[in-house]
């Protein structure tokens, strides 16, 4: 009945069917590779953000080359802001409202410096593509407490003068005139003693697992539906093909009854010679 699954065109739909199938469990642990990453993520934002501050003199290779494992770790800073030097960074969307950030350099007390995000500015109304006010940072001897970020990669775009396109460690320690950590910046958390007026802080990272995992099962109900849809289609066939065998195994017998030879027609029996005899007289008259 199910013969014809060994045929070539079945043979290509149950081999398109696997294939079909393969891709979606490989597009499924995609999906759950990215939830792992959501995962440890939000695993990673919940174990440094707000965890105790270490010393400069714990972390400073961090700001050489940042551990991914130590990304928003918080380290505490001693020296004070090189105002001089304060960039603007373009294009930093904040709670859906377009701004700026401000860096600033730090000149730590061991020598070293680093650069510093101050925090967020809304865009300027007294002049296209600035802030109106940039604070200023505190003045003299300060010590900060700093999230540790990645240096951002280069944007194929310029800046005018003072602004950066993003933040770009090395790009912009090329505009210092003396040199910088380049592996990593520091998000502040906290300055002491504070500003009189500062930039708005920047919002913790809000990371979720996202749709991930639903997407992964979507991917592999639609592999088991192929199959599905590969049996019903079988079936069907079977049933017609069946169907088929029964119309012409009709047609056959009604063909063979149409070719059945007639009954033979009963022969007449002749007039006897009596019956020929009286016959005769009666066409002469004389009966």
């Amino acid at each position: 009945m199910y013969r014809f699954l060994i045929s070539r065109r079945w043979l290509t739909y149950l081999g398109l069917a696997i294939l079909f199938a393969i891709a979606c469990v490989l597009l499924s642990r995609w999906q759950m590779a990215r939830l792992d990453e959501a995962k440890a993520n939000i695993d990673l934002v919940t174990r440094n953000y707000d965890a105790t501050p270490v010393p400069f003199a714990q972390a400073a290779d961090q700001f050489a080359a940042l551990d991914p494992q130590r990304e928003w770790m918080q380290v505490e800073l001693r020296g004070s802001y090189d105002v001089d030097q304060t960039r603007v960074v373009r294009n930093r969307p904040n709670a859906g409202q377009p701004g700026y950030e401000v860096v600033v350099p730090f000149r730590l007390t061991s020598g070293q410096a680093v650069i510093v995000d101050r925090g967020w500015l809304p865009i300027g109304n007294s002049e296209a593509g600035r802030p109106d006010v940039v604070p200023a940072p505190p003045a003299g001897d300060v010590t900060v407490v700093v999230r540790v970020r990645p240096s951002e990669p280069t944007l194929d775009r310029g800046a005018p003068q003072g602004q950066l396109a993003s933040i770009d460690l090395p790009a912009y320690a090329q505009q210092l005139p003396y040199p910088v950590l380049t592996g990593a910046y520091g998000q502040l958390a906290s300055e002491t003693p504070a500003a009189a007026q500062t930039p708005a802080p920047l919002p913790k990272p809000q990371p979720d697992e996202g749709m991930h995992l639903s997407y992964a099962l979507q991917w592999l109900a639609f592999a088991v539906l192929m199959f599905i849809g590969f049996g019903y289609a079988a079936r069907q066939q079977a049933r017609n093909d069946a169907i088929d065998r029964a119309a012409e195994a009709a047609r056959s017998g009604e063909g063979a009854h149409d070719a059945a030879p007639a009954p033979p027609r009963k022969r007449r029996r002749g007039p006897t010679a009596e019956e020929e005899e009286d016959a005769i007289l009666d066409a002469q008259g004389y009966r």
